[in-house]
Parts: structure tokens; C-alpha cells; sequence
């Protein structure tokens, strides 16, 4: 068993957590074998079944994520949509869900993955991909309306690992448009040129929302144990894709 780089227990039978790449590149869209990425998602269900206590196995949704805002409600059995033959969710960039074990990929992106529960104790699932798009279209204002209209009465979110401002360089008036937006977002690398800050943003849409935070992150261009667009197009490293999970694994509490 592989524990993930991140987990914890945020209701009763309800787990969050972040893998990094020991559990391999879990992303059909970045030119891998998909036999292998099947099995890479594969172990990593059976690990979060074993890491839970469960006897039952965890079946993780994933979305078709395009930068947008979109939110996917999703219960029931994860649906097997293709786009060219290769496995695929909902195309959104947050879901929702009261019976099903949801995943956001990410590789510098900030995945947030969302638990709230409602006034009779029950527990409703998100995740969001907020990537620059994302923070500007405001999917986490998103994801969190649909998680008030489900009867959630209290929210938690946890930040998982994402670029940070000291190194997503940007060009001047792609700051300030961001910024615009969402004000925090802000930053400046540590070689003095325009960046953005997006866990910073995210975490202050997030409490601007009353929404509980929990920023567990660390910078992927510098921590080589995750997945990194820029640092892959830097070093031509292997592209890949981690992701960000919330399981149920007790729907009957």
C-alpha cells in the first residue's frame, strides 16, 4: 500500500487528501499509455480503500476540466464517457456529489477539494480545479452555491499543492487583470517579475465565502515529488497529472 501524500479524516468515513507521484500519473490526456494510467488509478483505489477501512472499493469520478466554471452534480456510479476512446467525466471544473468519491487533477493548478455537511450531520462532496481561468471566473464561488443549495450549513476546503507567486511568472497586464478580480491574487516572483499568487486568491475566495480553510500546499515547480506543467516545459520532463481526492466511504452515517 501507498499512503497518499496527504490524507486525513474530515467526518466519519469521509476522507481528503492530495497524492504526489507515487502513485503515478493519473491524467489519459497527457500522451501516456493509458493501460498504465488505468492501473496507476486502479492502485490508487484500492490504496484509499485500504487507508479508509473500507470493505467496499472506492471508485474515484474525474471531470473533463477546461478551465471553466462549470459545477457537475454526480451521484450514483461514476458515468464512462470517452472522448476518443479514453475514459473521461463530466466536462466541468468542479463537481458535487452526496454518494460519490470525486478527483481533480492538477500540475500546478490548485486543486481544492471540499467537504460540508448539512443541519441532519450528512456529508456533501466537492472538488474544484482553480487554475488562473478558474480564480477569474470564480468556480469557487461556484462550487460553493451549489454546496449551500445542497443543505451544506458548514463548509471546509483544503488547498492542495499548486504553483506559488514566487514562481508563476506572468505578463503585466495578465496580473492586473487577475488582480482586478481578485485582489490577493497579486505577486511578484522572487526575480522581481509580474506574478500570481493563486493559492492566496483561492484562499480568500474561499473565507470571503465563510468557508473554513486548510492550505496544506507546497510550491509544485519546486517540490519535484509533484507533477508540473511549467517545470515540465522548463526541463522537458515527462508530463503528468496528481490530483486531489474527497472519498465516502460510509454513505449511511
Amino acid at each position: 500500500m501507498s499512503i497518499p501524500w496527504f490524507s486525513y479524516e474530515a467526518l466519519p468515513g469521509v476522507w481528503v487528501g492530495f497524492t504526489d507521484t507515487t502513485h503515478g500519473n493519473l491524467a489519459f490526456h497527457v500522451n501516456d499509455d493509458p493501460l498504465r494510467v488505468s492501473s496507476n488509478r486502479a492502485a490508487l483505489e484500492n490504496d484509499l480503500a485500504v487507508l479508509s477501512g473500507s470493505t467496499e472499493p472506492v471508485t474515484l469520478a474525474y471531470m473533463n476540466q477546461v478551465h471553466g466554471s462549470a459545477v457537475a452534480i454526480v451521484d450514483g456510479t461514476p458515468t464512462q464517457e470517452t472522448v476518443s476512446g479514453v475514459p473521461t467525466g463530466p466536462t466541468a471544473d468542479a463537481m458535487l456529489s452526496r454518494s460519490t468519491s470525486l478527483a481533480v487533477m492538477v500540475a500546478d493548478c490548485v486543486p481544492v477539494v471540499l467537504v460540508g455537511s448539512d443541519i441532519a450531520g450528512r456529508a456533501v462532496l466537492a472538488v474544484a480545479h482553480a487554475g488562473r481561468p478558474g480564480v477569474e471566473k470564480k468556480v469557487i464561488a461556484a462550487i460553493v452555491r451549489q454546496l449551500r443549495a445542497a443543505g451544506a450549513v458548514k463548509i471546509q476546503a483544503w488547498i492542495g499543492p499548486s504553483v506559488c507567486g514566487r514562481c508563476y511568472e506572468v505578463p503585466h497586464a495578465m496580473r492586473s487583470a487577475v488582480a482586478a478580480v481578485e485582489a490577493t491574487a497579486f505577486a511578484t516572483t522572487s526575480w522581481g517579475t509580474p506574478s500570481l499568487d493563486l493559492p492566496a486568491a483561492v484562499t480568500a475566495q474561499l473565507r470571503s465565502l465563510d468557508v473554513l480553510v486548510d492550505n496544506v500546499g507546497v510550491c509544485t515547480l519546486e517540490h519535484p515529488e509533484f507533477f508540473s506543467h511549467r517545470r515540465a516545459l522548463r526541463d522537458g520532463e515527462e508530463e503528468g497529472r496528481f490530483i486531489g481526492f474527497v472519498t465516502l466511504t460510509s454513505p449511511s452515517f
